[in-house]
């Protein structure tokens, strides 16, 4: 998808390809790279890889839905609405994998995470009305 957006800019894609590409960016960039260097990220248990991409399917899912039910409506909800308004939680979303599981614990880290997933479904339902 990555050499079409080159050929014809990101504004002329469709929106939901526009949330499917900048899900796998963050999924490229935040999920999947790791740097060894780090305490935080050294090691990643399964909890927080679940975690994690829990999120980031949950946000792809949401916006997903916001996009398409509002297709026909006066007031779509388009990705740069969605980019605007949830800004803090893609920073979130992003800045999951500074946990550190040693220092944060389990418990923690996904308590953190299921805050996250709630704060998620709010702002969409709170955009969806």
């Amino acid at each position: 998808m990555s050499e079409i957006v080159q050929l014809v800019g990101k504004a002329s894609l469709a929106e939901s390809d526009k949330i499917t590409l900048e899900v796998a960016k963050l999924i490229k960039d935040d999920f999947l790279q790791q740097n060894g260097y780090t305490p935080y990220d050294r090691f990643c248990p399964f909890y927080k890889t679940v975690g994690m991409l829990k999120n980031m399917i949950a946000f792809y899912d949401l916006a997903k839905h916001a996009v398409e039910s509002t297709a026909q409506a006066e007031n779509k909800i388009t990705w740069a609405i969605i980019r605007d308004h949830m800004s803090d939680i893609m920073y979130e979303l992003s800045s999951m994998k500074f946990k550190d599981p040693v220092k944060d614990g389990e418990q923690k880290i996904k308590k953190d995470y299921d805050e996250l997933l709630e704060q998620m479904q709010t702002a969409f339902r709170n955009l969806e009305e």
